[in-house]
């Protein structure tokens, strides 16, 4: 390396489903044991938003959509052909009604993270609906931290990488504020709002859907979004420049997830949550509703129920067990929907904090968080999947086209009121997909409130292997 960074040693385990104590990652030269099995990592990038970030003041750009767009990325893009050919020419009628605005800014030591903020213009008057943002805050007690600022949800707000990750690596960041819905006080309605949204009408999916342009209906007549809000704490992408999008394009794009999901729908009545402290199963609308989803993404199977075929399936590995989300699960099977691996107390912040790290070494992915979880105090819970688990592939897992050989590759259907659209290839022989980690919001359509992020790390390993 040309640079000379300040070293953290870390030693971390890998088991799945593990419970270790937690563990802080102070800059400088520090080794410290979380767990039996050892690795050990060396600090190369670090951001802790102690100099003010110069987001908010960029200029807005018109994206101007289409192959061309900086933004492009796939059939399942904002005007993609997946949409286009399943709705025929409705779907192009309706994203005519909107414009999408548009920040790409480098920050941090050599630009190596990247703002991503979107909002759309809905009455096409040529400057966004809102201004979502991203800048520097001061907590209570003088620490500087990101306050992510998302005052509509017709809008997105992300931190990535601005290069594809390493091979090999450990990410993490810190949370000290969240405020994107779930329950306070044992409602989802406080502070004039309810699940984090403000009561403002028509907040609606339009003219994203998973099953493309509602045909007979306008704007204000698409579902509204407001039973349900969330936040990606941390998520890795298989595709380098992550941004803002309509909300079903990165159901296709995830390979693993930590992330925040808080809905009063009916559905899911039957989510479960795990007490990482027990190791049983409570209903997710019993407990407080402030859960982290830890998910591996199947690249082997899919949701082709109700149109919904975009959507890879989910493998979950907690300490209340391992569950496939493709089948019931819990007692009696009396569970669906995710299962949720432990639950924050958003109360507790800023004066205590999260961290959550992803690691990617030489057989699989490890996600982790630590804090003070309901049920457990301070812990620390880890989980392991490898690339390719009891025949069960993480979806898109292969950096390179060596490490993949064309195995799980298959087509799938996607179908909507006006057509289908056929996507040939899902992971064939001979592709390669880099890692992007995202923190924030990814939806244009869905989603609102603040949260405030801190240290932002990312480790390589400190031997080759």
């Amino acid at each position: 390396m040309s640079r000379s960074w300040k070293v953290t040693l870390v030693a971390v385990g890998t088991t799945a489903a593990m419970i270790v104590p937690a563990v802080a990652w102070p800059v400088g030269g520090v080794d410290a044991s979380g767990g039996t099995a050892g690795g050990r990592w060396v600090l190369v990038e670090h951001e802790g938003f102690d100099r003010p970030l110069k987001v908010d003041g960029a200029p807005w750009r018109r994206d101007p959509q289409g192959p061309d767009s900086p933004w492009h990325v796939d059939a399942f893009d904002d005007d993609g052909d997946a949409w286009k050919k399943i709705s025929g020419p409705l779907f192009a009628q309706q994203l005519a009604t909107l414009n999408v605005f548009r920040k790409r800014v480098a920050f941090g030591r050599d630009g190596w993270l990247t703002a991503e903020v979107a909002a759309v213009d809905k009455d096409r008057d040529g400057r966004p609906d809102s201004r979502p943002g991203l800048s520097t805050a001061s907590l209570p007690g003088g620490q500087k931290a990101a306050r992510i600022s998302e005052p509509s949800w017709d809008a997105g707000v992300l931190i990535r990488p601005t290069r594809p990750l390493p091979p090999r690596y450990r990410v993490e960041m810190t949370l000290r504020g969240i405020d994107f819905g779930g329950e306070r006080g044992g409602t989802f309605d406080y502070d004039g709002k309810h699940n984090g949204y403000t009561r403002e009408p028509c907040k609606t999916r339009y003219p994203w859907t998973f099953q493309g342009a509602l045909p007979g209906k306008s704007r204000c007549d698409y579902p509204d979004v407001t039973r349900e809000n969330g936040f990606y704490y941390l998520t890795i992408l298989d595709y380098a420049t992550p941004a803002p999008h309509g909300n079903p394009g990165i159901h296709y794009r995830r390979k693993v997830i930590m992330d925040g999901y808080y809905s009063d729908d009916e559905r899911w009545k039957s989510a479960g949550t795990c007490n990482p402290k027990t190791g049983e199963i409570y209903r997710t609308f019993d407990g407080t509703f402030n859960g982290v989803n830890a998910l591996f993404v199947r690249g082997d199977k899919f949701r082709e129920a109700s149109n919904n075929n975009i959507s890879n399936e989910y493998y979950i590995k907690t300490a209340c067990g391992n569950v496939s989300m493709d089948k019931p699960y819990g007692p009696g099977g009396k569970f669906r929907q995710h299962l949720t691996s432990a639950e924050l107390r958003p109360e507790l912040l800023p004066k205590a904090s999260y961290t959550f790290a992803i690691e990617r070494d030489r057989t699989g992915y490890t996600l982790e968080m630590s804090g003070p979880f309901l049920n457990t105090g301070q812990t620390t819970l880890r989980v392991h999947h490898d690339f390719v688990e009891d025949g069960r592939p993480i979806w898109h897992y292969n950096q390179t086209p060596g490490e993949y050989d064309g195995r799980f590759d298959r087509a799938l259907k996607h179908t909507g009121p006006a057509g289908t659209f056929t996507t040939a290839h899902t992971w064939p022989k001979g592709s390669a997909y880099p890692d992007s980690f995202i923190i924030g919001d990814p939806h244009l359509n869905y989603y609102e409130g603040s949260a405030h992020v801190d240290d932002i790390r990312l480790y390589v390993p400190a031997t080759k292997g």
